[in-house]
C-alpha cells in the first residue's frame, strides 16, 4: 500500500476543514457504530471512555457515536447507550473529556428506533412499538401509528435530548434519519401510510424529518447540529420506487431552512446495513453532491483500506470509515504513513455488556504492533 497511501497523504484527505465550530485537522471521521457496550439502564460503560479515547488519538479528528435512545420510549433494544437521564449525562460527560483531550471532537447520533424495536424489551417499560403507520418490519410487531400529538412529543424528545448532549460536552449531534429507523420510517412511503399531514405526498412524508431539524437546531444551534440519510438502503425493508425524488426534495429544503447546518452524512449504496454489495451505476449519491454544494457532506460506506487521490471531493468533504475504525484505533495515522490496516473480527462487533472488552478495546495500534514484533 506504501505509494498509495503516499498519494493520499498528500492529498485534500489530509487537509483542514471547518466543519460547524469544528476545525477539523483532516477529512477521515469515525462513522456511528453500535456496540452494545452500555448498561442495563443505558449509561455507557466504563470501557466506552477507553474506546473513544483510543479513536481520539490523531488530533484533529471527527468522532460520531454509536447511535443513542433520545428517550426511553424510544428505544428498544438492550446495552445501548441513552442520554435522556442525568446519569447518561454524567457517564457521556467522561467519554467527551477524554476525546477532547486528545484533540478531537466528537458527535452524538439522536437515535429513536420506531418500528425496529423489540416489543418484548420496550413491554419491559410499558410502552408501544411505534412507527409512522401500522406497516410491520419483517417478524417484529405491528406498530402503533404515532398520534400528531405523539409526534410532537417525539420532536420534543429529541430538542431534550440535543441540549443534553451539549451538556454531557458533546461538539454537537447528528440526527439519525437513515437505515430504516423512526425518521426514515416517515420519509419513505413504504412504511408510511399516513393520509394526514405526516403522509401522502413527498413533502408530508418529510415534514417529521423536517420538525426534528428545527427543534434540534433551535434548541442547540445549526452549526452544531447534522443529519444522516441513507436514500438507496434496503436495510429494515426500505427503499422508496424513487429515492432520487424524495431525497432532493428534503435535501434541498434542509439547505434552504437550516443554511448554518454542520453537514449532510449519506451513505452510499454499495452499504446495505452491515452488508456491501455492487450498486448499479445509476445508484449513487451525485444527485444529493451537486444539490448539498458547497455546504460540507460527509460520505460514508465501503471505503478500502486502498483509496483513490480524488476520494476528497468526489465522495465527499469527509471520507466516514466505520468497520475500520473498529480494528484500527489509530486509523487516520495508517492512512497516512501507509501502514497496513488491522482487520476486523466480526463476531466480537456486537458482544453485548459492559464488560465484553473483546474486539472492543484490544486492538493494537501501529506502535502496539511494532514493538510486539
Amino acid at each position: 500500500m506504501g505509494d498509495a497511501a503516499d498519494s493520499v497523504a498528500n492529498t485534500a484527505l489530509f487537509t483542514p476543514l471547518k466543519v460547524g465550530t469544528m476545525q477539523l485537522r483532516h477529512r477521515i471521521a469515525m462513522a456511528p457504530l453500535t456496540r452494545y457496550r452500555g448498561h442495563p439502564d443505558h449509561t455507557p460503560s466504563e470501557m466506552a471512555i477507553t474506546y473513544y479515547a483510543q479513536r481520539a488519538s490523531f488530533p484533529g479528528t471527527l468522532l460520531i457515536t454509536e447511535a443513542t435512545f433520545i428517550a426511553e420510549e424510544a428505544g428498544g433494544y438492550r446495552d445501548v447507550p441513552g442520554i435522556y437521564t442525568q446519569k447518561h449525562i454524567d457517564g457521556w460527560k467522561k467519554i467527551t473529556d477524554a476525546v477532547h483531550a486528545k484533540g478531537s471532537f466528537i458527535y452524538l447520533q439522536l437515535w429513536a428506533l420506531g418500528r425496529a424495536a423489540d416489543e418484548t424489551v420496550l413491554k419491559e417499560y410499558g410502552v408501544d412499538v411505534v412507527s409512522s403507520s401500522n406497516i410491520p418490519l419483517k417478524d417484529h410487531a405491528i406498530p402503533h401509528p404515532l398520534t400528531q400529538d405523539e409526534i410532537k412529543k417525539y420532536v420534543g424528545h429529541y430538542a431534550t435530548a440535543a441540549k443534553n448532549a451539549i451538556e454531557a460536552g458533546f461538539d454537537g449531534v447528528e440526527i439519525h434519519g437513515a437505515n430504516g429507523y423512526l425518521i426514515d420510517q416517515f420519509i419513505q412511503n413504504v412504511a408510511n401510510n399516513r393520509t394526514d399531514e405526516y403522509g401522502g405526498t413527498i413533502e408530508k412524508c418529510c415534514r417529521f424529518a423536517l420538525e426534528v431539524a428545527d427543534a434540534v437546531s433551535s434548541a442547540i444551534g445549526q452549526e452544531r447540529t447534522g443529519i444522516r440519510l441513507s436514500p438507496w438502503s434496503e436495510f429494515q425493508g426500505m427503499r422508496v420506487a424513487d429515492p432520487v425524488s424524495t431525497f432532493s426534495y428534503l435535501a434541498e429544503q434542509l439547505k434552504t431552512r437550516f443554511p448554518d447546518f454542520a453537514y449532510l452524512h449519506v451513505t452510499e449504496p454499495r452499504v446495505q446495513g452491515n452488508v456491501d454489495r455492487t450498486a448499479p451505476v445509476n445508484e449513487n449519491n451525485d444527485f444529493l453532491r451537486k444539490i448539498w454544494a458547497p455546504k460540507v457532506l460527509l460520505s460514508a460506506g465501503g471505503f478500502k483500506e486502498q483509496l483513490t487521490k480524488d476520494v476528497v471531493p468526489r465522495w465527499g468533504d469527509v471520507i466516514v470509515y466505520g468497520r475500520y475504525f473498529i480494528s484500527n484505533p489509530d486509523l487516520p495515522l495508517r492512512l497516512k504513513k501507509g501502514i497496513p490496516f488491522t482487520e476486523w473480527d466480526r463476531d466480537t462487533w456486537y458482544a453485548h455488556g459492559p464488560t465484553a472488552s473483546a474486539g472492543y478495546i484490544d486492538y493494537p495500534t501501529a506502535e502496539q504492533q511494532e514493538v510486539k514484533a
